[in-house]
């Protein structure tokens, strides 16, 4: 129990408004926090990226072919010549020939293309995720992996 005297407050002022101020209360600025880069946070970002770009083209290559020619909307045999396995590029020069070139199905293989290379990017990015963590373990199993990849990427053949 306390022996001093109670604290007085002066009356309030209300010779200067009819109403009472109200002072706000200040809280601390309200700013979105940054968010620090971690590697799920990158991983992800490659991931949903790789994804959205190669969904853009494969829409982009199909808007175009429609576009350019209707009749595949009519006649069979037109969509037919589209569907055939000759129709489309099959090597990357023909694929990166036909973009420049302003080809759907081109674009439509170059979206393709960027999703088979997506999930090698990621594994990529991953090495460097472990090399900069200095994770000698995940490091090498990553390198051994990645080669695996890029290995049957340089061996495999289409025919």
């Amino acid at each position: 129990m306390s022996l001093q005297a109670p604290e007085s407050r002066p009356p309030p002022d209300t010779t200067t408004a009819v109403h009472p101020v109200v002072h706000p209360v200040v809280h601390p600025a309200v700013h979105p926090e940054t968010i620090p880069l971690t590697p799920e946070l990158l991983i992800s970002q490659l991931l949903r990226g790789g994804v959205l770009l190669s969904m853009s083209l494969v829409t982009c290559g199909m808007v175009m072919t429609f576009f350019r020619h209707p009749d595949y909307f009519s006649s069979p045999d037109a969509l037919q010549r589209l569907t055939s396995p000759d129709s489309a590029p099959h090597r990357l020069p023909d694929v990166f020939e036909g973009v420049m070139a302003v080809r759907g199905q081109s674009f439509v293989m170059a979206g393709l293309l960027v999703m088979i290379t997506v999930p090698v990017l990621r594994v990529a990015l991953s090495l460097g995720i472990f090399r900069a963590q200095r994770d000698r373990t995940f490091a090498a199993i990553t390198t051994g992996v990645l080669a695996l990849l890029l290995l049957a990427f340089l061996l495999g053949g289409v025919e």
